[in-house]
């Protein structure tokens, strides 16, 4: 071979190695706020030299695109949303447990909530986001009660999550039977349900509709509304008496992943402090999973609410899902309001 060939085959070497390397990326489906997705692009590019694309859907759509994509998985790795529905994608092996190098720098109590099935990510209570100035030019008193929420003059000033599109939505649902039990609590929605303005398809959105006045109560998780009121909206965050529901938020390896090495070290990196630390960056203020990650001074801290003992294991599960939200569907969403 001469001198010319060798050259060569050491050129069209280097770029085939090349072009590997550029190829080198992870999909994601992106269940926290579009901010918070959009800010991981750039940061994971710089901090591994792989490309991050994600599609943002809410946590009920992230789970039933997995579903639906069972067979030929287009996602790599699921991130963000809340955690029941990703302890089902677990369960209906559309996900695996990938422990990590972090493990055990995540938050004890949140390791040991969910087990070996998905990664904790963070965690957020479910509160009231208020908007005073509208209830105030009304006349009305804050609720502080789940079952003042059906107080009939709240007509048309409230506003929640659909919970067959998101993992909040699904989340109060589960929070209100395990307070009441099934059947007072179905009994609520439907008078809480005559004064619903809008049920909406993410979490986040009913707080951005009190902040602008179109309702005066939305119900949603806590971090959310703060950050609203952070950007200048007259809202009031705070928590009802009864108790209230949280979350654990996920992180996910999908089984089957197409690019599982490039997901692996999405995963290694997302637990990092400098990670985590860009979801306050952009206004969420849950608290993240890493223990060196620094709570943001303004995040509700959970051990000043009184919370639920939130069974995971039982409203993790598709039958319990499907058949709750089934039956919200069926019952409360049709009735007029």
């Amino acid at each position: 071979m001469n001198l010319w060939a060798i050259r060569s085959f050491w050129l069209a070497a280097i770029l085939l190695l090349g072009a590997g390397w550029a190829q080198q990326r992870v999909n994601v489906l992106c269940s926290p706020d579009l901010a918070w997705c959009e800010a991981l692009v750039p940061a994971f590019r710089q901090a591994t030299g792989i490309e991050l694309r994600f599609v943002r859907l809410s946590s009920g759509e992230a789970l039933a695109r997995l579903r639906a994509e069972a067979q030929r998985p287009q996602f790599d790795v699921w991130f963000g949303g809340t955690g029941d529905p990703h302890l089902i994608a677990f369960r209906e092996g559309l996900t695996e447990f990938y422990k990590p190098r972090a493990w055990n720098d995540l938050r004890e109590d949140l390791r040991q909530a969910v087990g070996e099935t998905y990664i904790p990510l963070y965690t957020g209570a479910i509160g009231f986001v208020v908007n005073t100035q509208v209830l105030q030019r009304r006349g009305l008193p804050e609720p502080k009660r789940w079952t003042d929420l059906a107080d009939p003059r709240y007509k048309g000033l409230i506003a929640m999550p659909d919970p067959n599109t998101s993992g909040t939505g699904y989340t109060i649902l589960a929070t209100l039977i395990q307070i009441y039990g099934e059947e007072q609590a179905f009994r609520l929605l439907a008078q809480i349900h005559r004064n619903i303005a809008q049920y909406t398809r993410s979490g986040s959105a009913p707080g951005q509709l009190a902040g602008r006045g179109d309702v005066a109560i939305a119900v949603q998780f806590a971090h959310d509304g703060v950050k609203f009121a952070q950007e200048g909206f007259p809202l009031k965050v705070y928590f009802p008496l009864e108790g209230t529901g949280y979350e654990i938020g996920g992180l996910s390896l999908i089984k089957g992943a197409p690019n599982r090495e490039a997901a692996i070290r999405f995963i290694e990196w997302a637990l990092t402090p400098e990670a985590q630390a860009i979801a306050a960056k952009v206004g969420s203020l849950q608290i993240q999973s890493n223990k060196k990650t620094p709570i943001p001074p303004n995040s509700p801290r959970l051990a000043s609410i009184t919370l639920i003992k939130y069974d995971f294991a039982k409203f993790g599960s598709s039958e319990v899902r499907d058949r709750v939200v089934g039956r919200w569907t069926k019952e409360i969403f049709p009735q007029p309001r």
